[in-house]
């Protein structure tokens, strides 16, 4: 069980992990072996969020959401297979924990009549600096 919160756990068997090779500079190791991690989770199909939260997810993953739901983290900053599995787990906890806050309701709110009146009396302010240069 992964913990997200105290209250919330995620359960391991829902994830997947491919590894592949990793890009970038290594030498002939990185040609042979394959230490980058790709985390797959199916958030949709998940039981330990609920839906206003899975869409929370989907939005803030953006383009690492699959069409399905499928959401993939790829993890390849470092050299081992664990360290990256560890640190796409970790990646997914954080997001996840983003996905949690609810985001604050806006407040429409009015200038009051002072401000748009102050507003207008400095445009007007202005307008005539600029009428006395012509």
């Amino acid at each position: 069980m992964i913990e997200i919160t105290p209250s919330l756990k995620l359960d391991e068997s829902e994830l997947q992990f491919d590894f592949i090779r990793a890009a970038g500079p290594g030498g002939q190791n990185v040609n042979k072996v394959a230490t980058a991690a790709q985390l797959r989770w199916d958030v949709r199909a998940t039981a330990a969020l609920s839906p206003d939260v899975k869409e929370r997810l989907i939005k803030l993953a953006g383009s690492r959401v699959t069409e399905e739901g499928i959401l993939i983290i790829e993890a390849r900053r470092f050299r081992t297979q664990e360290q990256n599995r560890l640190d796409a787990i970790q990646r997914l906890v954080v997001l996840v924990q983003k996905s949690l806050v609810e985001p604050k309701k806006r407040k429409k709110t009015r200038p009051s009549v002072t401000a748009s009146a102050a507003r207008v009396d400095e445009k007007k302010r202005r307008g005539a600096v600029k009428r006395t240069r012509r």
